[in-house]
């Protein structure tokens, strides 16, 4: 038989084929697993493809991998207590119709995250006044124009406590209607058993709920239910904030008496006890009024607890004579772990018929500064005459004190 090539073109056919099958098998090597699929599928075939585009390799797309959170801090700003003026039981409100009263420090209020006041009386335009007023003239019911809590809403107030004793001057029902005025203004609010102010902020969960001794509040007196509420709160929440009104009243109760304390006999509690157990069941920052006066800040397992921030925008009817005249803003950071990082403490003072005026003289920082260290000797904190609050290293974490209910009361809330 004869063949159409000779050996010598055989041999040189079978060279080419096997040079050309290991490009293809070194080109498979070097691929990904997904191109190497590809080519060897088009070996089989005897064909690139169906068009006559060489085949372009398949690049797998890579992962776009998210930054890392960077870790967030808030500022909280609160101050005392705030009336804004009462048309009850006559007209006695600021000129202006109250619009300038808070314009002194708006500024400092709206720079903040959270910014906190305890708002002393109701909203309102009519109805019956809860107590009962022997003297016209000496009558502490307060029931500001609805209108008003723009004014809060204007200086960058963003939660208020009506857990206190002016939120029942109209009853229950002035207490319901002053809430519903907050929730049309987009102000949180908490007080009254039951209602906890919740929401987000920065990528964390927060909540404030506020504690008194009186009727209907969230009791400030049992301490089994402070530590059940807060710890409740704590587990579903990143950050809890604490607010509390108590404590005797007036200028001679600015130390802390490290016991319960009366008014008119009425008990108005253990501050200490009660702010150490806040911290243990899970509060970040626990935020304290009712005195009329500044009282001491205290820094209990790296948490910041002010005792009490005192007057700060009361018009007609309160005292604001001398230190129930001091209303401080406590500026504090903290972590997401809700741990003090640091904070300031802005001087102002009532000065009728205006609201607060900046003090260029820092009586307030003053106050608290030789309060916190007489208070508190061992506590965490370095408070300088102007206002700035930082971690005292030498310090931190030395909290010796025990009030004298302490071994009594704090077993049954461990």
């Amino acid at each position: 038989m004869n063949f159409p090539y000779t050996t010598h073109s055989l041999a040189t056919f079978l060279l080419i084929l096997k040079f050309g099958f290991s490009i293809l098998v070194l080109s498979a090597c070097s691929s990904t697993p997904t191109e190497q699929s590809q080519i060897l599928l088009s070996a089989e075939q005897g064909t690139h493809s169906n068009s006559d585009e060489p085949i372009q390799p398949v690049v797998p797309p890579v992962d776009k991998l998210s930054p890392p959170r960077r870790p967030q801090t808030l500022q909280i700003t609160a101050v005392g207590d705030i009336m804004l003026g009462t048309d009850y039981p006559d007209y006695r409100l600021a000129p202006n119709d109250g619009k300038d009263l808070l314009s002194g420090v708006a500024q400092i209020l709206a720079q903040a995250d959270i910014t906190f006041g305890n708002l002393e009386g109701t909203f309102g335009t009519a109805g019956i006044a809860e107590k009962k007023c022997p003297d016209l003239r000496r009558c502490y019911v307060f029931r500001m124009p609805p209108r008003y809590a723009q004014y809060l809403v204007d200086s960058g107030f963003d939660v208020m406590s009506l857990a206190n004793n002016h939120a029942r001057d109209f009853g229950d029902s002035g207490r319901l209607l002053t809430m519903q005025v907050l929730d049309n203004y987009g102000i949180k609010h908490s007080g009254l058993m039951g209602d906890i102010a919740e929401w987000e902020l920065k990528g964390l969960s927060i909540a404030l709920i506020a504690f008194a001794p009186f009727r209907g509040a969230h009791d400030f007196l049992d301490l089994d239910y402070v530590h059940e509420a807060i710890s409740a709160l704590a587990s579903q929440k990143d950050i809890v904030l604490v607010s509390f009104h108590a404590g005797a009243e007036g200028e001679s109760f600015t130390h802390i008496p490290f016991e319960t304390e009366y008014f008119h006999g009425e008990n108005r509690g253990d501050v200490v006890l009660f702010a150490h157990t806040a911290v243990e069941a899970g509060a970040d920052v626990v935020i304290g009024h009712g005195p009329h006066v500044p009282r001491a800040l205290e820094l209990y397992q790296d948490k910041l607890i002010a005792y009490s921030l005192g007057n700060f925008c009361t018009t007609l009817g309160i005292n604001v004579a001398g230190r129930n005249g001091l209303a401080p803003i406590l500026s504090v950071t903290i972590n997401e772990q809700g741990d003090f990082l640091s904070g300031h403490i802005d001087s102002a003072r009532q000065i009728r018929p205006a609201g607060p005026v900046l003090d260029k003289t820092h009586q307030a920082a003053r106050l608290i500064k030789a309060l916190t260290e007489h208070d508190f000797p061992a506590t965490g904190l370095k408070i300088s005459p102007d206002g700035n609050i930082r971690l005292n290293k030498a310090g931190l974490g030395l909290n010796i004190l025990e009030t004298k209910s302490d071994k009594a009361g704090l077993d049954s809330v461990k």
